[in-house]
């Protein structure tokens, strides 16, 4: 028999409590909210002194020490003594690693990537977007002396990355309106499109032609080629692309690499389930 006093009682969402949209000061852990402070800014540095932490994190340096010990002991941060640094433990990267094996495109993306490092004699890179950044999740070097290097978790604004520009290519009028207004369009080179207008246009042009290109706007010297990876749900999930120096990359050799950029993305997309003729 149906019980209908129980069926007119909200359920409760599973994995968050009754009252999960309070975002009010008694759900947030302090302590906890402090400690990954200090985590993610040791994370943006090669290295950095007790002291550094603490006044850059606005912390005392007793408390700083405490929260570093502690995720010292969890393996997430370590100590060189010689230096007297704090960095980045192994943990960290293991932690990041499960995160990328969450979605296939990483793995999927790899023999697609090493084939348009060959086919192209470029680095090739894949990113995911941010908020108002793309993350680079894999990269296959080239085997050249001077080449483009963005390691796993390097985080660049999308207005100046090839691949960021061929994902903003890709929203809606609206969203992209939307990440006009917020997101900060900062200049890097003489070449950065931080006027809205200019953008929109760049971006409307490269979606006409199913590329993106960073002509020297993140970096002097370094040009990128990109194009957009789909799922089988039509959305734009991600980013292909190969950079390297201007003296390699040149206009000239735009149209080619271009031409194996996209299919590279194409063969990617068809991996995650995309319709080929869409």
């Amino acid at each position: 028999m149906r019980d209908d006093t129980a069926s007119e009682s909200p359920r409760r969402t599973r994995g968050r409590p009754k009252a999960w949209d309070d975002k009010t000061d008694q759900n947030t852990i302090k302590s906890l909210d402090r400690a990954m402070a200090v985590f993610e800014h040791l994370s943006d540095t090669t290295g950095a002194t007790l002291s550094e932490l603490a006044a850059d994190t606005d912390q005392s340096p007793a408390t700083t020490y405490r929260i570093l010990t502690t995720l010292e002991g969890r393996g997430l941060v370590e100590f060189d003594a010689a230096a007297q640094l704090w960095q980045i433990g192994p943990r960290a990267f293991l932690i990041g690693a499960r995160y990328l094996r969450r979605t296939s495109v990483v793995d999927r993306a790899r023999p697609i990537l090493r084939r348009l490092m060959e086919a192209t004699g470029e680095t090739a890179n894949l990113g995911i977007a941010r908020e108002a950044h793309v993350l680079f999740v894999s990269q296959v070097e080239s085997h050249a002396s001077i080449r483009a290097f963005f390691p796993p978790g390097t985080l660049s604004p999308m207005h100046a990355s090839g691949i960021g520009k061929a994902l903003l290519a890709q929203m809606t009028d609206d969203r992209l309106s939307r990440y006009i207004a917020t997101a900060p369009l900062d200049r890097f080179t003489a070449r950065t499109l931080t006027d809205p207008m200019a953008l929109r246009a760049d971006l409307q042009e490269t979606r006409a032609r199913g590329y993106a290109i960073d002509d020297e706007e993140k970096n002097e010297g370094m040009r990128c080629i990109a194009a957009p990876v789909f799922d089988w749900q039509g959305e734009a999930v991600a980013g292909l692309s190969v950079s390297g120096p201007v003296a390699r990359v040149s206009t000239r050799e735009v149209p080619r690499l271009a031409e194996a950029v996209t299919k590279a993305a194409a063969d990617l997309s068809a991996a995650l389930g995309a319709d080929r003729k869409g």
